[in-house]
């Protein structure tokens, strides 16, 4: 496949002035792989495109351009930090770094967890969310510091 970007083109990298054919596995957008674990996709920014993924462990590293907050349709607010891992597994991402949710104050989520309608999100105690509310990706909003 051709591309006349290659700032767009997934399949081509650069090196110097040069551009490259890109020869290992495509990588599938970061909605689709969560959609494969069952979590919805807007539980990260809409921004938040580039990740990577270790299948072997699970682990997944999702990179954000900038520190932000993301709002929920259930007044809920997740902010995040340019850089969010964990491990990820069907209906669950565990191990979190660089998430917040407000509860009160700014408290760090540890464990997001899918099971059918609910969706449950532990930041010091887990609480209960409307899966639904998470089902479209949204834009973050730029904040100063995580």
């Amino acid at each position: 496949m051709y591309c006349s970007s290659y700032k767009f083109c997934p399949q081509n990298f650069v090196i110097g002035a040069n551009i490259w054919p890109f020869t290992g596995n495509m990588q599938k957008p970061l909605p689709e792989l969560l959609k494969e674990y069952n979590l919805p996709i807007g539980i990260f920014p809409r921004d938040a495109t580039n990740y990577e993924f270790n299948e072997e462990t699970g682990k997944l590293t999702v990179f954000i351009p900038t520190i932000c907050e993301v709002g929920y349709k259930d007044s809920s607010v997740l902010r995040f930090f340019t850089t969010v891992t964990g491990y990820l597994e069907k209906g669950k991402l565990a191990d979190i770094e660089g998430m917040k949710t407000k509860v009160m104050i700014w408290i760090k989520v540890t464990c997001i967890t899918s099971d059918g309608s609910k969706l449950y999100v532990t930041a010091g105690m887990k609480k209960t969310r409307n899966r639904e509310a998470y089902g479209v990706s949204r834009d973050g909003v730029s904040i100063d510091k995580f």
